[in-house]
């Protein structure tokens, strides 16, 4: 019986790409599903037999433990060289967005303590 080894909503994709060639590599049986036509499905990585499972989750924790590790330090090094993303910079790459965004974020914010005043009057 097929067991999940690994959900896929929000992974990056090279991270995704990583993973199938290590089960590949280490000839773990796997398959893929998708989130479907809707988005609604859990897109994932499962184990076909049981018994791989074990290793094949010892070999992915192992990879997610080296892979936090490279990213943070590729993130250290970036912004010791000043090259990180910032707050700044999502404002120039799409400053519509951005604005967007602060103003959804106010209404959220304002909406509730507008009704919540007008309720106590």
């Amino acid at each position: 019986m097929s067991k999940l080894l690994f959900r896929l909503r929000n992974v990056p994709d090279d991270e995704v790409e990583e993973v199938r060639a290590l089960l590949s590599e280490y000839q773990i049986d796997f398959y893929e599903t998708s989130a479907g036509n809707w988005g609604i499905s859990m897109p994932a990585l499962w184990v076909r037999d049981e018994a791989q499972y074990g290793h094949a989750r010892a070999l992915l924790d192992t990879y997610q433990a080296q892979r936090s590790e490279r990213v943070r330090e590729e993130y250290v090094r970036l912004k010791r060289e000043g090259k990180h993303k910032t707050v700044l910079d999502s404002f120039r790459e799409n400053p519509f967005a951005f604005i967007a965004y602060l103003f959804i974020v106010y209404a959220l914010l304002y909406l509730p303590y507008k009704i919540i005043t007008e309720l106590s009057r």
